[in-house]
């Protein structure tokens, strides 16, 4: 294992112990795991971010009879205390430090793939993507894996397209629940969260300009305007724009909105959504956080190219860039995923509805005699119809049951009166 501190365990587990409080639904399912022991002779190698979270999805798969290796997805969002403590008291091969480099996070991703895992479960797609460039000795022990991010499924697509992905993983993105849930109300509250946080500043008045309008740029935008802030949304998919108009907000391209906005949040998934052409229309104090999992989406090297001046740590997490015209632009969390950087990622809740589906998923993996065919895959229908139910009750809410007489009639093509 690679962890900062054991002595730190102590607080991890406190952490720990407060986000299980939150997650009734991956709660039950460590119970209903330890009772059947799905994962039992399976190893499991996952690439997420190491936070109070995650360790209680850890947990479910360990007392299903999984040996996990975790290895983190994101070394600013790292929580060192909680990696300890699954280090320590739970099992687990952790190799986590918060703010390791390039190298040593490729290197934790490779020694928690030493393990020769069954599944893989990642956030990203980097985990994927080293164990088919670089370790592809490995690919015909894995049964599957499960993919948690919009950017990560983007790139097992490629990947299938291209005939160089090796086994099934399912995309647990796909969900209802998980784009309701974890996209929309988990990452638009967090963002805000984050961005009061690391700037003080506040929302109300403020234009805001918001990349992207899929279930995170949605729920972002959202939660601005709930806060007070005029919302631009900008958008390359016609649909997509048309659905935010249609809610109210306006819609303008990224050069017609990077001049109008005080702050511009981008959530796309793609790169260079703030690039050179846009860096000299910003407004003087812009502030720029990205919310997409690849810290490509603002053009962080052309910024400091253009910076006579770099200021970091203005206020923690904030960078503050001085252009040779003398506007000063806010840069947060060095153009990583603010959320988790700037502040502390999706509430537990919200986590709870997304890794109880992944938990599930992994479930149904590990028995051998189910496999999927190689390729990319959706969540069963099941699977998030369960996690549905289980979130709804332990909210409180309880639905109705069709009738035999509806249930007749809405199975039958004849006219019944």
């Amino acid at each position: 294992m690679d962890i900062t501190d054991a002595a730190l365990a102590g607080p991890g587990l406190a952490r720990i112990e407060w986000a299980r409080r939150g997650m009734p639904v991956l709660s039950l399912l460590t119970g209903r795991f330890a009772e059947t022991l799905p994962f039992t002779g399976r190893t499991v190698a996952a690439c997420l971010n190491v936070t109070a979270e995650t360790a209680v999805l850890v947990r479910a798969l360990t007392a299903g009879g999984a040996r996990v290796a975790l290895a983190a997805s994101n070394p600013l969002s790292t929580q060192d205390d909680v990696a300890a403590a699954l280090a320590v008291d739970g099992g687990v091969m952790a190799f986590a430090r918060a703010g390791v480099d390039a190298q040593t996070y490729a290197g934790h991703i490779h020694a928690a793939l030493d393990t020769q895992p069954d599944l893989v479960i990642d956030d990203g797609g980097d985990l994927v993507e080293i164990l088919h460039s670089r370790r592809p000795d490995l690919l015909g022990g894995v049964l599957g894996g499960c993919e948690s991010t919009t950017s990560g499924v983007v790139r097992l697509h490629r990947m299938a397209e291209a005939g160089a992905l090796a086994f099934p993983v399912v995309a647990a993105d796909t969900t209802a629940t998980k784009r309701m849930f974890d996209n929309t109300c988990g990452t638009g509250q967090s963002v805000m969260d984050a961005i009061m946080r690391s700037t003080n500043t506040l929302l109300a008045g403020r234009l805001v300009a918001v990349a992207g309008y899929g279930g995170c740029g949605r729920g972002i935008a959202e939660r601005a305007r709930g806060l007070g802030a005029q919302v631009i949304v900008t958008e390359v998919d016609p649909v997509r724009a048309l659905e935010a108009v249609l809610q109210g907000f306006r819609v303008l391209p990224m050069h017609e909105a990077a001049g109008l906005a005080e702050i511009i949040v981008t959530a796309t998934g793609s790169r260079d959504v703030i690039g050179a052409t846009h860096l000299p229309l910003l407004r003087k104090g812009a502030i720029l956080a990205n919310a997409g999992h690849f810290d490509v989406e603002i053009d962080v090297r052309g910024l400091a190219r253009s910076a006579v001046k770099i200021t970091r740590e203005v206020r923690p997490h904030a960078d503050e860039y001085v252009l040779s015209d003398g506007r000063r632009i806010v840069l947060l969390a060095e153009g990583r995923v603010v959320n988790l950087v700037a502040a502390e990622g999706n509430p537990p809740e919200v986590m709870d509805v997304a890794f109880a589906g992944q938990a599930l998923v992994l479930a149904r993996l590990a028995r051998a005699q189910e496999r999927l065919t190689v390729g990319v895959h959706a969540v069963p229908d099941g699977i998030d119809a369960e996690v549905a139910l289980l979130t709804l009750e332990s909210l409180g809410g309880r639905i109705d049951s069709l009738s035999p007489a509806q249930q007749e009639y809405l199975n039958s093509w004849r006219a019944v009166r």
